[in-house]
């Protein structure tokens, strides 16, 4: 493991408790290992998991997401003391809790000492140990997904076997973090580092040592995906490329298969390293029908927080649908100009928080307002729809009259098969380039519908004719459209 230095030692601290946010049930995916627990507290929307660890007694954090509530939970009912909350790394794609975890509870925030933070921490380098309890966690340097990533190893303070690995960034299932997010400058050298880290781990762990990481469950952050949601370092040998392939093949493949990642991440790293504080997520305050349209009006966005079926049934004119059913946050953080003032349109009051709550994970702090009930509520005016279609009707439309085909998915996913003739201006595109979209009726579609809902909206919002697909891509590979592989 290298050289150990002296131990940073443990807090005294009391039993933590859940804070007044209103939060959801303390639930996450719990795991023995060793006579320790693992709770896995899962954030779908942004493809991550943070991880709290205990032995009975005291616990630890790694990579805790903003809404710290859902950690304190979990530590309240298992009924044990917090003494550490670790980074692995400086994040990209969300805004930490760390600090404000460890500010609420009392517990040491453990940041490499290379990250240049604006507020007090406790630094740690590659070999430090932490004594926890029955628990040591040593940092081990994995640079690749940051040039200051760690991974922290977990063992028995007493045998000083090493039962599992928090690989952040790093070693993940079936894959690895992305190197790119620092910018192309540095990717080159970035992606060859994470290649040497992940061997390192795999030299460094026995192979029943279980693999925790914190991207890869759908976070742009990983380099590819992974339907897996448990490993150890022994499967990853077998399967990894950055374990499988020598690094001349790992970083061809792995940088020929890099698309491209939301906007927002750019906002992310800043917010990280400044010590972000625990966010609010008491009610804005609500908005009548002439607000939304003074709104709207004024170039705001307003957000319809529905299903793709109910906005295109009926829906506010101008407002967009980005609905809670998907990647509402991602997508949101991804095509807002940073700053717009957003305001939210929920069915109930439970829509709204869960959105809020979502939004301030990528540092939107606090809607402008909000609106609850349905369209009839939120207008003065006619409600404004469009139609919904399968890709079986835009064959047979196509059959008898011209339309155009706009596919909003990104260029990477057109590579593998599109409709010949279609347009591509990718969703994240869209905003920018309304110019490009060619005049005449539009059909709209993506991989299954819900991005070609969040483009329609856009466009009606812009006074266009169009016809919304909600249908999963693979139906058109069994009606009669023309398929053709290559760059749109």
């Amino acid at each position: 493991m290298g050289a150990v230095n002296t131990p940073i030692g443990i807090p005294e601290i009391g039993i933590v408790t859940q804070n007044s946010l209103s939060s959801p049930p303390a639930t996450g995916l719990a795991q023995t290992v060793r006579g320790f627990t693992v709770i896995a507290l899962d954030t779908p929307s942004l493809g991550d998991r943070s991880y709290v660890v205990h032995d009975g007694e005291v616990a630890f954090v790694v990579d805790p997401q903003r809404d710290i509530d859902r950690m304190l939970a979990v530590l309240s009912d298992a009924g044990v003391r917090l003494t550490h909350v670790f980074e692995t790394h400086i994040h990209n794609d969300y805004v930490t809790g760390g600090l404000a975890l460890s500010r609420q509870t009392g517990a040491r925030y453990v940041v490499n000492a290379e990250d240049q933070v604006s507020f007090d921490r406790t630094p740690i380098r590659d070999g430090d140990t932490v004594e926890i309890g029955r628990m040591r966690v040593t940092a081990l340097a994995t640079p690749g997904h940051t040039f200051t990533h760690l991974s922290y190893a977990l063992s028995d303070s007493t045998p000083g076997e090493q039962v599992a690995v928090f690989s952040g960034g790093s070693l993940l299932y079936g894959s690895t973090g992305r190197p790119d997010l620092l910018g192309h400058d540095h990717t080159a050298e970035l992606v060859r580092h994470q290649h040497a880290s992940a061997r390192r781990l795999a030299a460094l762990l026995p192979d029943d040592a279980g693999l925790y990481p914190t991207h890869g469950f759908g976070s742009f952050c990983s380099s590819t995906q992974s339907e897996a949601n448990a490993s150890t370092i022994g499967a990853e040998k077998k399967s990894n490329p950055a374990l499988t392939q020598d690094e001349r093949a790992y970083v061809r493949e792995l940088l020929d298969g890099l698309g491209a990642y939301p906007a927002y991440y750019a906002q992310m790293a800043p917010r990280n390293l400044a010590g972000p504080a625990a966010p609010d997520l008491s009610l804005p305050a609500k908005a009548d029908p002439a607000e939304l349209r003074r709104r709207i009006e004024d170039g705001e966005w307003v957000v319809d927080l529905r299903t793709r079926t109910a906005f295109a049934a009926g829906h506010s004119p101008g407002s967009l649908n980005i609905g809670l059913d998907g990647s509402f946050a991602t997508y949101l953080g991804w095509l807002i100009t940073w700053g717009t003032p957003v305001t939210l349109l929920g069915q109930t009051a439970d829509d709204f928080a869960q959105a809020q709550r979502e939004l301030v994970r990528i540092g939107i702090d606090r809607p402008a307002a909000h609106a609850t009930g349905g369209p009839a509520l939120w207008t003065d005016g006619e409600q404004e729809s469009f139609p919904v279609a399968t890709f079986e009707d835009l064959d047979h439309v196509l059959r008898h009259r011209p339309v155009v085909v706009l596919d909003v998915r990104r260029t990477d996913e057109c590579v593998a098969g599109r409709i010949e003739g279609s347009v591509n201006v990718p969703l994240h595109e869209l905003v920018a380039r309304l110019d490009d979209v060619p005049a005449g009726e539009l059909w709209i579609h993506c991989a299954h519908g819900y991005r070609a809902s969040i483009a329609a909206s856009i466009l009606a919002a812009a006074k266009r004719h169009l016809v919304a697909i909600d249908d999963s891509f693979d139906n058109a590979r069994t009606t009669g459209l023309p398929l053709v592989g290559g760059q749109p």
